[in-house]
């Protein structure tokens, strides 16, 4: 077991399960920027881990009653066709280069420069969403889909979208939800998106076993407790932090 990898999974999995954000826009950026892991490799074990992770995370939030599957049915019905479509075009392209490694830091880099915008402006957003009318039952359904389909591509070239991109979205088209409704709704669609995109890198070859255990013996603690602690998170301060380090990392990717 390597003790350093053990302990950024307790910590990621702890703010999954505060927030629903860090499976990819922390765990991946962590394994390249601290751990030497390549893009692609850190990309694909990083998915199966945010599945396992977020498959306590969502049982938790499950057992409370913070999940609304009727969302969750929504976005895998944009978002699993979406992931699909996007390995195959990965596999087609076969074996990464370093041209290619490059194409993946940079989308990484202003996917989490996005998730930072979306966690800092959240409120702002879904302020100004309830300050209009919200959008008919009928009239959701697509934008949730077209939703699900973009963070589908989003996550599985990245590993990043299902988190703060995803809960801002959410919480604008669903303005009368309780956000811990729409984080336990995020987190619980997260785990089949996860599952078909790290089993598809699996195949591909983009997996580091070893590694992806050393970080689950951490991570699944780790969610367990943040999904308990999710109603008494010190928002004012975490939302701030999580951003920063967000940033910092987008644009180490990007430079």
């Amino acid at each position: 077991m390597d003790f350093l990898h053990t302990v950024a999974g307790f910590l990621v999995g702890i703010l999954v399960g505060l927030t629903g954000v860090g499976g990819g826009s922390l765990m991946t950026p962590v394994l390249v920027l601290m751990f030497g892991v390549s893009p692609q490799t850190a990309v694909g074990t990083d998915l199966l881990f945010a599945a396992t992770t977020k498959t306590f995370g969502s049982a938790v939030h499950g057992w409370r009653e913070s999940v609304d599957w009727r969302i969750v049915r929504r976005l895998a019905m944009g978002s699993l066709p979406a992931a699909c479509a996007t390995l195959f075009a990965i596999n087609e392209f076969g074996k990464v280069n370093k041209s290619g490694q490059h194409v993946i830091l940079l989308i990484l880099g202003t996917m989490l420069i996005l998730t930072a915008v979306a966690v800092l402006l959240q409120k702002q957003l879904v302020a100004f969403a309830s300050r209009h009318k919200s959008m008919e039952h009928r009239n959701v359904l697509l934008p949730t889909i077209v939703l699900g389909a973009l963070i589908g591509a989003a996550v599985t070239v990245s590993s990043v979208g299902a988190g703060a991109i995803g809960v801002t979205a959410l919480l604008m088209l669903y303005p009368h939800l309780p956000v811990s409704r729409i984080v336990g709704s995020d987190i619980a669609h997260a785990v089949p998106l996860t599952l078909v995109g790290g089993f598809g890198h699996w195949i591909i070859g983009d997996v580091n076993p070893i590694l992806l255990g050393n970080l689950l013996i951490g991570s699944i603690p780790g969610v367990i407790i943040g999904s308990f602690m999710s109603s008494r998170a010190p928002d004012k301060w975490l939302r701030p932090a999580l951003a920063a380090v967000l940033i910092v990392s987008g644009l180490r990717l990007l430079g």
